[in-house]
């Protein structure tokens, strides 16, 4: 019992079973008071007829001396004998027929004798509700007076205030019974599944894009009504949304990856500064650089090469060549422009400006001829390059609206392609304008002029090595020292 009044008044804190109680309990009060209101004023009418009948005991008594033919005068004489102690007659007078008020005795009655119609009782309450009047017609009394008796209703009053009492209280008890019962009843019915249902929604809402479906306890409701259709309408329809959800999550992370990839390439092919340019802007990107560094290498005899393997051995020699070739050039902050063959391009300086890119572009040729020596032929022998560098102002950037590649332009580019093709097997040649740019951290040969296909006579330069570290590079390109002096190294 105690458990069942705990749940009871543990729904009373929803605001639903709040107000479902409440409208019940109010509904309950109003018909019981509509019943009661009726039945109020019937047993009030009931008392005060009781009153009637102790007056037409003492009508008898005046009828009887009517009859009788006695004297009007003793007839309340003998009323007032026949009254019994404690009687609820506290006064009565006697009319002729014209209304004259023969005699009285005790408290005199509010009715007027020449206000009773013939044949008509008349009753009068007082305004409060203390004395009750009741007068006979004359003829009741043979047709000789007319009769008024007054009453003490007080005690009509009280019995009246203790029945009303008694049917509040039963109404009270009736409508909280009936609320205790349907407070009960709607735990089982409507309150509990409601609550549960707004628990499972709460959890839903919290767990609609996690990977697994909690438990919802309206799963295990079997009911057949309509609460029990809106149960399964709500897990069939929490079932779609968590299965839409859970597509769409692995759409997008399967767009996510092939965005990852996408980018990924674009910046393979792409710097990073042009890559997020050309994603911003639509059309050609070209941008002039003052100054910078581009280095050509091409490996000695391939074509030699390309006859005595097969395609996909020579492919494969490019790629692992290539690649440490990359490698290089990142670690340096180069940007590696393009392969043609078996040439290899890189530039120093751009997209993003770079003060030591002559250094940098010299520091990549020092180790590319190093790394050169760790491939070789089937013959035994290691692959050879010449490489050619020249500084000077370029244009640089994307053009068309497929196959993008980052491309330079420029009399600097023309000038360090003749440096690699005029240039010495094992050696770097640079031109005069890089020569400028890093005399002070490198020692050179001075080639003198050479015929220069397309340009005429120019002056070249064979570097040598570096300069002691104390004097020389920065630190970022203090490599070990390689030894190009001998050609032949």
């Amino acid at each position: 019992m105690s458990s069942i009044l705990q749940s009871s008044v543990g729904l009373l804190r929803s605001r639903l079973s709040r107000r479902i109680v409440s409208w019940v309990f109010f509904s309950i009060v109003v018909i019981e008071g509509v019943i009661f209101v009726p039945s109020f004023y019937r047993r009030y009418r009931e008392k005060l007829g009781e009153l009637e009948q102790v007056s037409s005991e003492v009508l008898f008594t005046a009828k009887a001396n009517a009859m009788m033919g006695g004297d009007n005068l003793a007839v309340l004489q003998l009323i007032q004998q026949n009254l019994k102690p404690n009687s609820v007659i506290l006064g009565a007078a006697l009319c002729d027929l014209q209304g004259n008020v023969i005699d009285t005795f005790g408290e005199s009655p509010g009715i007027d004798c020449q206000s009773v119609p013939e044949g008509t009782v008349v009753r009068q309450v007082t305004d409060n509700r203390q004395r009750y009047d009741v007068a006979w017609p004359s003829d009741r009394l043979s047709d000789q007076y007319i009769l008024i008796v007054r009453h003490d209703a007080s005690g009509t009053i009280y019995e009246m205030g203790q029945y009303a009492l008694a049917i509040a209280g039963l109404v009270i008890i009736i409508s909280v019974f009936v609320t205790f019962v349907t407070i009960l009843v709607l735990e089982r019915i409507l309150i509990v599944p409601i609550l549960r249902l707004r628990d499972d929604l709460q959890q839903a809402g919290d767990a609609v894009s996690q990977d697994q479906p909690p438990h919802f306890q309206t799963r295990a409701m079997t009911r057949h009504d309509e609460l029990g259709e809106v149960s399964r309408a709500f897990c069939d329809m929490f079932t779609r949304v968590h299965q839409e959800i859970s597509d769409r999550k692995e759409a997008e992370t399967a767009l996510k990856n092939e965005q990852a990839k996408s980018e990924k390439l674009l910046r393979n092919i792409l710097p990073d500064a042009i890559a997020t340019q050309l994603k911003m802007e639509v059309g050609a990107i070209a941008s002039r650089f003052d100054e910078a560094t581009i280095l050509f290498a091409d490996i000695v005899d391939f074509t030699g090469l390309s006859q005595q393997i097969s395609p996909n051995e020579l492919v494969s020699v490019l790629n692992e060549v290539f690649s440490t070739f990359d490698a290089i050039a990142e670690k340096l902050g180069l940007e590696k422009i393009k392969t043609i063959g078996d040439a290899y391009m890189v530039v120093g300086g751009l997209p993003e400006p770079q003060p030591s890119h002559a250094q940098a572009i010299l520091e990549m040729a020092i180790q590319m001829l190093d790394a050169i020596q760790s491939f070789q032929r089937h013959d035994g022998t290691p692959f050879q390059l010449r490489i050619g560098i020249n500084t000077g102002p370029v244009v640089a950037g994307v053009i068309g609206i497929k196959k993008f590649s980052y491309d330079l332009w420029g009399d600097a580019v023309n000038v360090a392609s003749r440096m690699e093709a005029h240039g010495i097997i094992n050696r770097i040649q640079v031109s005069a304008t890089t020569y400028q740019q890093v005399q002070a951290h490198y020692e050179f040969e001075d080639r003198g002029c050479i015929d220069i296909k397309g340009r005429g006579t120019m002056h070249t330069y064979l570097l040598k090595g570096r300069r002691p570290l104390s004097t020389a590079i920065p630190k970022q390109f203090a490599t070990r020292q390689l030894a190009i002096d001998n050609p032949d190294a």
